[in-house]
């Protein structure tokens, strides 16, 4: 397991900065851009603050390509909008390559389409697309994106955006798919809080179904980064 564990929230987000900046400046080199898909949350919020402040001219901004793992069915100004909250914290700070937000204005069968479409226009005929990094976070119920337990997008494997119905959140998420997210060149869970510990343990070192711990079913090549706290790791026995 690639597991890193730091004393706290704010150590976390600054390995976080710096772990974004070494995978841009790779993926530049050798192929000339960094398709990046950000993650909602309070440690990446944080993580987006540092790179806005520290790293507006260590980076190639110019040749970044950001995109989002899974959004709310909100207004693109709404405050629980992951789009917004990456805009306010990093985006307004800096001047990227493109910015391809999913619209979530539209009604989510739409938005869902819409944003796979974009993703087939700038990826081409590869299939499915291959990020550079794809930054994720984790629930305390074992959900990443906005892939929750027993979920219907748990179960497709031809599409790479859908709509996703959550009932016990009593709305609809948008939200990359398995597939997409597995075929990431790197994939990095950022996992902050003594609330995360528990599934945790079952995700990196139990048994459970992955239908109810659906980060279980995240395995890209090389296996994800898992980035946490001390406070989110303090049930795991192998750390580093």
């Amino acid at each position: 397991m690639n597991v890193h564990v730091y004393e706290s929230p704010e150590e976390l987000a600054g390995a976080a900065a710096r772990e974004f900046a070494a995978k841009a400046e790779e993926a530049i080199e050798e192929r000339g851009r960094f398709a990046v898909v950000l993650a909602g949350g309070s440690t990446p919020k944080a993580m987006y603050g540092i790179l806005a402040r520290d790293y507006a001219d260590r980076i190639d901004w110019s040749r970044v390509h950001v995109f989002f793992g899974d959004e709310r069915t909100v207004p693109p100004d709404h405050e629980d909008s992951n789009y917004r909250m990456a805009r306010e914290t990093l985006l307004e700070h800096i001047l990227v390559g493109s910015v391809h937000r999913i619209q979530c204005e539209l009604p989510p069968d739409e938005a869902a389409a819409a944003h796979e479409e974009e993703l087939r226009d700038f990826f081409g005929e590869e299939e499915p697309p291959r990020f550079d990094l794809i930054l994720l976070g984790l629930g305390s119920d074992g959900h990443t994106a906005s892939l929750f337990p027993a979920t219907s997008a748990l179960e497709v494997h031809d599409r790479w955006v859908v709509a996703n119905p959550v009932p016990k959140l009593d709305t609809t998420r948008i939200t990359l798919t398995v597939p997409v997210i597995n075929a990431a060149r790197s994939v990095v869970f950022l996992v902050a809080g003594e609330d995360k510990a528990g599934a945790l343990k079952e995700i990196l070192e139990g048994d459970a179904d992955p239908r109810e711990y659906p980060a279980r079913l995240i395995q890209p090549p090389g296996e994800p980064d898992w980035m946490l706290d001390r406070a989110a790791a303090k049930l795991i026995q192998r750390t580093a």
